[in-house]
């Protein structure tokens, strides 16, 4: 039990490493001369799930069988997520990368409400946890002189939103199924969203000058995090995956300082301070348990009868 609650700590914080530089290389990605918002969703979500298939397909094709119920359960978070997503590029390319972390750090506050709707009460001390980054979330959003779009507010709320929805969604499916099969379907149906949306929007060609290079650092970032998001997910829960996330904005605004040349001011810092506390009290959360009952908003995902060890074997 020990072991697994330290892998999916472990996966969860290196996600957010990994996602923290998410903001950093799509916002290098975008702008004037360079790729629309909805051609860097689309390139970086197709080819992390083609290079996914691909390995999966040479190494291990065992784990791409998954039940019915699993693989709905996998493409409805997938086009969740896909449409989180084209909000969250919108609203990337309207905000400087820290603010826009900042706003997206806001969705452990919707996956406790989800949770809350699919009867899983967070604990005390998780609540206290979400009371923390909640007031920590405010203090570094606080900025100083300028205005903020509020179109970019909007739709990076509305991602979080969405974001947060798929994490519960995927929670049910991978106690009964590894993080790689989950991470490929859930990739896939991303993908049927992202791609047809930039075709029938945008089909703009990028500049023959445009930087690839932050394109596939997204796109390794999304392989990375998307495998290790579910590893987490599958071992502590999507709600302690959720706030060990939070050190994504940690990393977020670490680089947007040293790359962007972005700042914070002195509050920000004490938010800063705030977050790792929070996310340092995850060590006294007890591991979740598998809720069996069949109510809720996610109570119809339910697995068959299969043998435990399928996986397990080639």
């Amino acid at each position: 039990m020990h072991k697994g609650r330290n892998t999916g700590i472990n996966a969860a914080l290196v996600s957010a490493l990994f996602l923290g530089l998410a903001p950093v290389f799509g916002k290098a990605a975008m702008g004037v001369g360079k790729f629309s918002p909805l051609t860097v969703v689309a390139l970086r979500t197709s080819m992390a799930a083609l290079l996914l298939v691909i390995i999966i397909a040479v190494f291990k094709r065992r784990i791409l069988y998954i039940y019915p119920a699993g693989l709905l359960g996998c493409l409805l978070a997938g086009a969740i997520n896909g449409v989180g997503s084209i909000f969250y590029y919108i609203g990337l390319s309207k905000l400087n990368a820290s603010v826009a972390q900042m706003l997206y750090a806001l969705y452990p506050f919707f996956v406790a409400l989800w949770l809350q709707l699919d009867k899983q009460t967070p604990s005390k001390l998780t609540g206290l946890r979400i009371i923390i980054a909640g007031v920590s979330t405010f203090l570094l959003t606080s900025t100083q002189a300028g205005s903020i779009d509020v179109v970019g507010v909007v739709f990076m709320l509305i991602a979080a939103a969405l974001y947060a929805l798929h994490l519960p969604i995927n929670q049910r499916v991978l106690y009964d199924v590894p993080a790689p099969t989950v991470t490929v379907y859930t990739l896939l149906a991303m993908s049927l969203i992202v791609v047809p949306a930039y075709l029938l929007f945008d089909r703009s060609l990028p500049p023959e000058n445009a930087p690839w290079l932050p394109v596939f650092g997204l796109t390794a970032v999304t392989f990375f995090s998307r495998l290790l998001l579910f590893l987490g997910v599958k071992h502590i829960g999507g709600m302690q995956t959720a706030l060990l996330g939070l050190g994504e904005l940690l990393v977020a605004i670490t680089f947007s300082y040293l790359l962007l040349g972005e700042s914070l001011t002195a509050w920000q810092w004490v938010g800063t301070a705030g977050l790792s506390l929070s996310l340092l009290l995850v060590w006294f959360e007890a591991p979740p348990s598998h809720p069996k009952h069949a109510h809720g908003l996610l109570g119809w995902l339910q697995p068959p009868d299969f043998p435990a060890d399928f996986y397990k074997h080639e």
